[in-house]
């Protein structure tokens, strides 16, 4: 029978299941598709703290959000149109946050008593009429999944596992995706293992084709691409881009690149795939722990290479002597902080922008650093290429603040030119006449870099104060405050070398709301709302955080309203207030997810009416 064919331009889809069920795998998997279509997309995995926690209970849920559209898309999406729930826990965890009316696909093979007691559940909401408002799909995936593979020679078990790849075939059938991509994943990530690339292939096609052959969907829908800007895409999180990022600074710098980091999540992932890309020059260590972490770093960086070192959480705060060896060394130490939900441990897999005032004054004694923080998955990658450019040219640490929604959200990223990409000069000190370690650059304050083993060049770096210019030892009160100045000048002599903060939105607007990192999408989307709905609302977002652009105080007092909407409980209008003496007026909330768009914009609406009503 023909099914009905309907066209939509947006849609937000959440695959949710235990996390052995392959739900990020199937979440991947149907992003690929969908970027092969030409849809612009953006999404948001979310993974238990839990490494084992016990199957079945809403502790051990993994989901993977992404949203896709006709036209450009900023964030994953509010709430869902679609839930995939692979059991009873994966419902109960993700019910609430379902659009009303929306649609929900059932695993009705995991809906047992057993499972459903685990998840809470006193009855089977698929049998109660508890879930009378949405549309519900009973689908018996498992036993469907088993019954396509009943001629495969694979295990009973290895069977169970291909119901993700049998639910992705249903999902890329219903929205009008390709199969090919994940067939190629399939081919790549089981080369040595063929009878199990055999039987998921054969699972997702399965899924596929059932939905033409039984009454499952009434209805499929597609979508028109969205009008990207021409060139050749690929899929990237946060953590790739980071990682190609620095590889193109080391070969646009001559530089190696040496990155040493303790797993911790996560940070984890850029470490994991920096040490994929060996082949591209890109040394790796995992270290026993965060102090010698970021001490290889330095004496990485000492020795003349990019020393990079990365961390998430508890982790900064055990780097932080180091880093202040780093500041009073003068040496070009990058720092990437992934931030996560804390204090503590906290919530180790969830997203938060609380590290900012500890990047920037968490350290003892006057020890000022360079703070940059990137706004998306894509800007991860040119964000470590300015982290690179500026601590070389300095000569001084740099802090990268990203975040967890960064580094595991993705989407569409157009590959650049890499021949346009500037290169990044370095000039390493080789003649020792008049050579002191402490002599300054007039522009730059930055004293000179100097292999290690240059011969005539020898000198002694360490974490007491050093004479100005000569670099020996002193205990001199007025060098000891001259030395502290020049630090904190050169810092500051960053703001030249850095573009002006620009308005986006309106330049006649009344308010403006002011973000920073990864809040970047959800701002945009909101200005957009607010504007389209007869607001006159402008936006400035940050990738400088120390020093600010030189313009930015003078831009933000042309507003009457300045909003401030962050992942934490004020820091950026805290710094805000505190430097430019204006009335910021933050919006901050600490749930461990990014914000939703909706509550943003209603938080704008509201302080615009205010405006209005004075």
């Amino acid at each position: 029978m023909a099914k009905k064919l309907e066209s939509l331009d947006k849609v937000t889809v959440k695959f949710a299941g235990d996390s052995g069920d392959g739900v990020q795998v199937m979440g991947d998997q149907f992003g690929n598709a969908t970027a092969v279509v030409g849809n612009d997309f953006a999404t948001l995995p979310d993974y238990p703290a839990e490494i084992r926690a016990p199957q079945g209970t809403t502790y051990g849920v993994s989901s993977y959000q992404i949203q896709f559209a006709a036209y450009d898309v900023y964030t994953p999406g509010d709430i869902p149109d679609v839930l995939v729930a692979f059991n009873p826990a994966a419902l109960k965890v993700n019910l609430t946050s379902l659009k009303p009316g929306g649609t929900i696909i059932a695993n009705e093979d995991e809906f047992t008593e057993q499972n459903l007691r685990k998840a809470g559940f006193s009855s089977n909401p698929l049998e109660d009429d508890s879930l009378g408002s949405f549309r519900v799909y009973r689908v018996p995936i498992t036993r469907l999944t088993i019954e396509s593979l009943k001629d495969e020679p694979v295990g009973h078990k290895d069977k169970e596992r291909c119901r993700n790849f049998f639910a992705l075939g249903m999902m890329c059938w219903l929205f009008s995706r390709p199969l090919e991509p994940s067939i190629e994943f399939l081919k790549k990530r089981f080369a040595t293992k063929v009878q199990v690339m055999e039987a998921n292939t054969k699972a997702l096609k399965a899924g596929y084709n059932i939905c033409d052959t039984m009454e499952i969907f009434p209805i499929h829908y597609q979508l028109p691409p969205a009008k990207l800007e021409p060139g050749k895409y690929r899929n990237v999180n946060g953590a790739f881009a980071s990682a190609c990022g620095l590889v193109v600074a080391s070969h646009k710098s001559g530089l190696p690149l040496i990155y040493s980091g303790y797993p911790i999540t996560p940070a984890s992932e850029t470490l994991e795939v920096l040490a994929a890309l060996k082949q591209y020059g890109a040394v790796t260590i995992q270290s026993e722990d965060e102090i010698s972490a970021i001490t290889m770093a330095i004496g990485a960086a000492y020795s003349g290479a990019i020393g990079v070192t990365g961390t998430s959480g508890p982790g900064l705060a055990l780097k932080t002597e180091a880093l202040n060896l780093a500041v009073m060394t003068e040496l070009p130490l990058i720092v990437f902080d992934f931030q996560r939900s804390g204090p503590s441990t906290g919530m180790p897999t969830k997203t938060e922008q609380t590290d900012l005032l500890f990047a920037l004054f968490g350290r003892p004694a006057e020890s000022p650093v360079i703070i940059l923080s990137p706004s998306s998955p894509a800007d991860c990658f040119w964000i470590s290429i300015e982290a690179v450019r500026l601590a070389t040219k300095y000569m001084t640490p740099v802090i990268v603040l990203s975040e967890q929604f960064l580094v595991h959200s993705s989407e569409p990223w157009k590959l650049p030119d890499l021949d346009k990409i500037p290169p990044i000069e370095v000039n390493f000190r080789t003649d020792p006449k008049g050579f002191y370690p402490y002599m300054r650059d007039e522009k730059t304050l930055a004293r000179p870099w100097v292999k290690l083993g240059t011969p005539g060049l020898e000198h002694t770096l360490g974490g007491l104060e050093k004479s100005n210019i000569q670099g020996t030892i002193s205990y001199e009160p007025e060098n000891h405050d001259l030395m502290n100045k020049l630090r904190a000048q050169k810092i500051q002599k960053v703001a030249q070398d850095i573009p002006d903060a620009q308005i986006m939105g309106p330049a006649d607007a009344d308010v403006v709301v002011v973000g920073w990192g990864g809040t970047y999408g959800h701002i945009k989307a909101a200005i957009e709302m607010a504007n389209q709905d007869g607001m006159k609302v402008a936006m400035v977002h940050l990738r400088y955080l120390n020093p600010l652009q030189k313009n930015l105080g003078d831009l933000l007092r042309r507003f009457k309203k300045v909003l401030v909407p962050e992942l934490n409980l004020g820091q950026l209008s805290y710094v805000l207030r505190a430097k430019y003496l204006i009335d910021a007026i933050g919006y901050n909330r600490i749930t461990g997810r990014p914000f939703y768009v909706s509550e943003l914009l209603n938080f704008i609406k509201d302080e615009y009416k205010s405006l209005r009503m004075h």
